[in-house]
């Protein structure tokens, strides 16, 4: 399953919105076929392996991260190659939370007269896979929050500088963060200050993801380079306050403009987050600047957390990462779940969970 599990992340940012899948045939003690998941519209990670295995797939075991599906997509069911192929006994790491499935795979097996079994490295499969399981289990995506900030926790300087706080090693892990989402999320006032391109700039990209801008009113340049018509996909949220004139315009460049306003006359996040999740996004990566993320971070979206620390002090009334409201007690403060630590050249990455006890998240198995 180890194996498995390692060749399902050979389809990162390349599935969606299918999920990340590996599987192997093992005969006699040994693996006679691997196979994962290339990306949405190809064979599935259990069709490769069989593949692979041939005529020693007859009476052998198949380990495969997520249970095999039993419906007709844009491929057939997995299922029925299985079972052509002679496999005795099937072992998934987790069953499949899309509603055609939930344990209809490997039903369809045992009423085939296989051997299936289910739970093992549930966990592991599970954080793979975080984002195919929210989306499929509440219909919104994943929410992952960056920044780069310094030792004191400022993000910019007083005048809004701020290339570069984190070194070149925390930028290129950035690009691949990006390469593995769907969509990534910034502010119209991050348009307007740094004019990023948003785009993952990495060998082993396979697409740029999504371009997501907020704009309460639609200030946004037309030349902004995250408008550039370059096929990846552009959609900027906005509300009734925006003019007509301006969203016209956005339009007639094939850009996406959607309503999902609040209360408070700005971008609703929550709502935004509901309409991604009917378009099939996901995952988003959320940027910032520290408006956004506040937004974000005020309504308890973010699911996970990564925070770039560079060894360095500003001070001052320099921007912070969260500038929403924040709370008043400790008590109320969100706390990180899974937290890991690592180094990058000179900075400090901390990576962790702001909802440990989400079903996305969860680390029982089934046995």
């Amino acid at each position: 399953m180890r194996e498995a599990l390692a060749l399902a992340l050979h389809g990162a940012g390349a599935t969606s919105p299918n999920p990340m899948v590996g599987a192997v045939v093992v005969a006699g003690g040994e693996i006679v076929g691997r196979g994962y998941h290339p990306r949405a519209g190809d064979p599935h990670a259990e069709v490769f392996a069989l593949r692979e295995a041939g005529p020693r797939a007859r009476g052998a075991t198949l380990y495969v991260t997520l249970e095999p599906c039993a419906h007709w997509g844009r491929t057939p069911p997995c299922t029925e190659a299985i079972i052509g192929a002679g496999i005795h006994r099937v072992v998934a790491a987790m069953v499949d939370p899309d509603r055609r499935m939930e344990g209809r795979g490997l039903r369809r097996l045992a009423e085939a007269g296989l051997v299936t079994q289910v739970g093992i490295a549930e966990a592991q499969a599970r954080r793979i896979n975080e984002a195919y399981v929210k989306h499929r289990t509440l219909g919104v995506p994943f929410v992952t929050a960056k920044w780069a900030m310094t030792l004191d926790g400022r993000i910019a300087t007083r005048s809004g500088e701020s290339r570069w706080i984190s070194g070149e090693a925390s930028r290129a892990a950035v690009h691949e963060l990006r390469a593995a989402c769907d969509a990534i999320l910034v502010g119209v006032g991050t348009v307007l200050r740094d004019n990023p391109a948003l785009t993952a700039r990495t060998a082993a990209a396979p697409r740029n993801p999504a371009r997501i801008v907020l704009d309460s009113t639609l200030r946004i340049p037309l030349d902004a380079r995250v408008l550039a018509r370059d096929g990846t996909p552009v959609l900027v949220a906005t509300t009734p306050r925006a003019r007509p004139e301006a969203k016209a315009k956005l339009e007639a460049m094939g850009v996406q403009v959607v309503t999902a306003g609040a209360p408070d006359g700005r971008v609703d996040p929550a709502t935004l987050l509901r309409e991604l999740g009917r378009r099939g996004v996901l995952s988003v990566l959320v940027e910032g600047g520290g408006a956004v993320l506040g937004a974000f971070a005020d309504a308890r979206l973010i699911d996970k957390v990564m925070v770039f620390v560079a060894p360095m002090l500003i001070g001052g009334p320099a921007p912070v990462p969260l500038a929403g409201r924040g709370v008043e007690r400790l008590a109320d403060a969100a706390r990180l779940g899974r937290v890991e630590v690592r180094r990058l050249d000179g900075d400090v990455v901390v990576e962790g969970y702001a909802a440990t006890d989400a079903p996305w998240g969860r680390t029982e198995a089934r046995g």
